[in-house]
């Protein structure tokens, strides 16, 4: 189902919608691991950090902690992952697999559709990323967002509504005159109950090649067969 109006402004998840973090930090956990030399499955380690990324916003999302960017929970939750493979990092290393995490790749392709649809409309990440996280994070895969829209501006994650409408508050826009695109289901949901237009892209390879992807949600007013094919439907 096509929204309403043609929107004013397209937000964007970033993480695994934009950037492939399992070939990236993969990638990045095996350089790690052979320069402190140890023995670490690169593949299983970063599915098995990622795993850990909801259960940490939740501590926040749920209040009982104060709000913390997503570098402290990622550094936080490292040393249990680590533990889970028997590997043992000293600080310098543990650091520098944090600092991963603002050097993802884009998938194939992002870029140049972003310059297309940017052509024609505001576009903005949308991410639970932090500001300096998502600086880095868009210079080093060529993202060319108009602004940067984090959670930290709302001092919670998504799913919490507040994030999805302090993204239209900011742009100056009612919700339903902004469009989420991100390839969760859950985040496109969270964004649909509040008010936003939604685009849903595939990324059948976000959690490696031997997983199922999601299916299309109910919730997205918009799918592409991939970004390029989105961007078309959006501007046309």
């Amino acid at each position: 189902m096509r929204p309403k109006e043609s929107p004013q402004a397209v937000v964007f998840d970033v993480f695994g919608t934009l950037v492939d973090w399992y070939g990236s930090m993969s990638a990045h956990a095996r350089r790690v691991a052979e320069r402190a030399g140890v023995e670490l499955d690169p593949d299983a380690f970063a599915t098995a950090w990622r795993r850990q990324y909801h259960p940490s916003l939740q501590t926040v999302i749920s209040q009982g902690r104060p709000w913390c960017d997503l570098d402290r929970l990622q550094a936080e939750s490292l040393p249990s992952v680590l533990a889970e493979f028997g590997v043992t990092l000293g600080a310098e290393d543990r650091a520098e697999l944090v600092a991963g995490w603002h050097r993802l790749d884009a998938w194939p392709g992002t870029p140049e559709a972003l310059h297309r649809l940017r052509a024609h409309v505001p576009i903005a990440s949308l991410s639970n990323g932090h500001v300096r996280l998502l600086l880095d994070l868009s210079r080093y895969a060529g993202l060319p967002f108009d602004t940067l829209l984090s959670a930290e501006l709302a001092g919670t994650y998504k799913p919490d509504p507040a994030v999805y409408l302090m993204a239209a508050r900011l742009l100056g826009l009612e919700p339903g005159q902004v469009m989420l695109v991100a390839a969760h289901p859950a985040d496109l949901a969270a964004a649909k109950r509040t008010g936003l237009a939604t685009g849903f892209v595939p990324r059948p390879a976000e959690w490696g090649p031997d997983t199922a992807p999601p299916s299309p949600p109910p919730e997205a007013d918009l799918v592409g067969t991939d970004l390029d094919d989105l961007v078309i439907q959006i501007t046309t």
